[in-house]
């Protein structure tokens, strides 16, 4: 074959282990996005669009602790998040390490079909649910991005499945054909699993970590009912249309208008927090620390 020298045979590239994945840097979409406070918003779309595929909601349904435990586990999915993009060499280890994690989550969804977390079809949708989520959340809450960003942004999240152990061969190439994987998943796997529900339902119970305030505690089931109603109403928008549809969430023309306008106050209050808490505290130390900048001891909850 052109390129190969007489001596290599096809088993070579096969023994031949593919190259490390670089970790992300200064100058990529992903810095600027995936540790903007604003992010926050966007996270609860993207988990219900994960767990609306029924191999994934059962999964979570089966083996996760988000009724148990749901702001520490939010807090660890949140610090997994930030060492993909911010961490370094330790983005390629926390990879490792989720892919072990996975391996022991199985079972059956409720149509009857054997899962597995590791099963390439399930574990890429998971990945492949930050595509749109995060296109959405810049429109509404910072500022749209623009083609050639999204061809980045796409481009480095094929860099991110790298991280995490995800083939290219199982994800789509190009923005174009991820749109046309992504049409065909809505339309003939997605459905309003008990998660979604659940996830989606503002009376649903969430008590707050121990360890909290006393104020706090005596004011939460005052503000508890109204955070719940704008986290749905916001996760809800930030969904996609289709999903939207799929799930049979209703959103009227007067949603969007509501949502644009909450995106406004966010838009114009964000930037002018100090940059401390206009971004999560690995994305801060690793700015902090490439602008050659005296940077912050991040202290890692125990996963």
């Amino acid at each position: 074959m052109q390129g190969l020298s007489k001596a290599s045979g096809p088993g070579d590239a096969a023994r031949t282990p593919p190259p490390e994945p670089v970790p992300f840097a200064p100058g990529s979409v992903l810095w600027d996005l995936a540790g903007d406070v604003r992010m926050l918003f966007a996270l609860p779309a993207a988990l219900v669009l994960q767990v609306a595929h029924p191999a994934v909601g059962a999964g979570v349904d089966d083996h996760s602790v988000f009724r148990t435990d749901p702001w520490g586990r939010a807090r660890r999915s949140l610090q997994s998040l930030q060492l993909w993009v911010y961490g370094g060499e330790q983005a390629l280890e926390e990879g490792r390490r989720l892919r072990r994690l996975h391996r022991t989550i199985s079972g059956t969804d409720r149509h009857g079909r054997a899962y597995h977390a590791l099963t390439p079809a399930y574990y890429t949708w998971v990945h492949a649910t930050a595509y749109p989520v995060f296109i959405r959340a810049a429109d509404c809450l910072s500022r749209p991005l623009d083609e050639d960003e999204q061809r980045r942004l796409y481009d480095e999240l094929l860099r991110l499945g790298d991280i995490l152990g995800i083939h290219r061969r199982d994800m789509p190439p190009t923005p174009e054909a991820y749109w046309r994987y992504f049409d065909s998943m809505v339309r003939d796997e997605l459905e309003a699993t008990t998660v979604v529900r659940e996830l989606l339902d503002p009376r649903r119970p969430v008590a707050l970590p121990d360890g909290s305030p006393a104020l706090l505690r005596r004011l939460w089931p005052l503000l508890r009912p109204p955070l719940a109603r704008l986290n749905v109403f916001v996760t809800t928008g930030l969904l996609p249309p289709a999903a939207r549809e799929r799930l049979g969430l209703k959103w009227s023309a007067r949603d969007e208008r509501r949502l644009r306008r909450f995106g406004a106050v966010v838009r114009r209050t964000v930037p002018l927090l100090p940059e401390r808490l206009r971004y999560l505290p690995l994305a801060y130390a690793a700015r902090r620390s490439a602008a050659g900048l005296p940077s912050p001891a991040v202290h890692l909850a125990p996963r």
